[in-house]
């Protein structure tokens, strides 16, 4: 088992990245999140890149927003290793509840995204 950890060169923050995720990347719902992800550009990646996302929409204040976001960064920490395919992703969670769920659904609903995920890289090799 590796290190949990969610380092800075895992988050993904180039802005050319993020729009090329969002024009070409792959998507599927499952609530709470909608996910979106894309083969990672840089053939050299060496991790995955992640960004989360909450709407300012959905959560005037942002202590919530940061509240869901501080529990998707520890559901991906940690359970990233079940991402295990050859090839680096970008990927992007973004939460569409509209309410605050506790930390084991959200926990759960990412392991079954992720494994979801995987399952969508071994189709399309």
């Amino acid at each position: 088992m590796g290190k949990h950890t969610f380092s800075k060169h895992e988050k993904l923050t180039k802005e050319s990245w993020i729009k090329e995720l969002f024009e070409k990347g792959s998507s599927f719902n499952l609530y709470p999140f909608r996910i979106v992800f894309k083969d990672h550009p840089a053939l050299d990646a060496t991790t995955h890149q992640v960004l989360i996302s909450v709407s300012s929409r959905n959560f005037k204040r942002a202590v919530d927003r940061n509240s869901v976001k501080r529990r998707i960064r520890e559901a991906y920490r940690l359970n990233k290793e079940i991402l295990v395919i050859p090839k680096k992703l970008l990927l992007a969670y973004i939460y569409v509840a509209k309410e605050i769920l506790p930390s084991a659904i959200i926990h759960e609903k990412l392991i079954r995204a992720n494994e979801m995920i995987v399952k969508r890289n071994e189709k399309a090799s």
